[in-house]
């Protein structure tokens, strides 16, 4: 594979694949709030306490990671909400994964003050999470969140770079690229990765699930993405034992009804997801 050394190259890349638009300075420029989120007047019912966050992945605005599930989730009753993070020259979540964790904690604190509750619920595609473990574990994020939920999340790196190209998200098994810190910060075994986790995979208070697919080819492998707790703390699934003719990858994942189903699971859980609930497959 080529190496992709220069910001300017990232962003044609991105920009040619569709996946941005043209380059802005701020993250709430890069996309449209995805159909049914944003919504600063919603109320959480009794039923639905928690607010929902939705958190995209690497190179992904909230509208293209969100389209889909973010209505889906607002038809069943939850205040849905996003945001874009990590804007770097027009490129959405390529920026440090620290700073972006910061800029989480942020909203979160917007949500929480228009919709008066006291935690959300976050659910994040793959940097986005394992991204908001920094929030929780370094940025005092614990106390106002009641669950993360990660798909295909890159709690523990990957084992090549992650890199645009025609066909999508790739691996850059150089690991040379200095276009995108996220990038960097994501590949195991760096710095960023051995800070996040020198404290543990988990932190007191909030629930973790983790729904993984057998067929992710950007987070590998994908055994990495499971979290180390109680199983009291933390529900690790993967999507294959409970749908096993679900090929879905990484990039789709947000979008397949199954993972739907799985999540919608977790949220109603005063803990983490149960894994004895079995969804009618699509």
């Amino acid at each position: 594979m080529r190496r992709i050394h220069l910001t300017a190259l990232l962003s044609a890349a991105l920009l040619a694949l569709g996946l941005v638009a043209a380059p802005a300075a701020q993250a709430d420029s890069v996309s449209p709030d995805p159909p049914g989120a944003n919504d600063f007047t919603c109320k959480p019912s009794a039923v639905h306490p928690y607010p929902v966050v939705l958190v995209p992945g690497t190179f992904e605005t909230m509208a293209k990671n969100w389209s889909l599930l973010s209505p889906v989730l607002k038809d069943q009753g939850y205040c849905v909400f996003s945001l874009n993070y990590g804007v770097v020259n027009g490129v959405p979540a390529s920026g440090p994964v620290a700073d972006s964790a910061a800029e989480l904690g942020q909203f979160v604190q917007s949500v929480l003050g228009a919709t008066g509750a006291k935690q959300v619920d976050l659910v994040g595609h793959s940097q986005g999470g394992m991204m908001p473990r920094y929030y929780l574990g370094f940025l005092g994020g614990a106390k106002y969140v009641h669950q993360l939920i990660g798909i295909a999340p890159s709690n523990h790196g990957t084992q090549g770079l992650i890199a645009p190209s025609p066909a999508g998200m790739v691996l850059d098994t150089t690991a040379t690229s200095t276009a995108c810190q996220a990038c960097a910060d994501q590949y195991a075994g760096s710095a960023f990765m051995a800070q996040l986790n020198s404290i543990g995979d988990t932190v007191a208070g909030p629930a973790y699930t983790v729904i993984s697919t057998r067929y992710d080819e950007v987070v590998t492998p994908y055994t990495s993405q499971a979290l180390a707790g109680s199983s009291k703390q933390v529900t690790n699934l993967v999507l294959q034992d409970y749908c096993p003719l679900d090929t879905i990858e990484h990039d789709q994942s947000p979008n397949d009804p199954n993972v739907w189903a799985l999540v919608s699971n977790a949220l109603l859980q005063a803990g983490p997801a149960d894994p004895s609930y079995r969804p009618v497959c699509a």
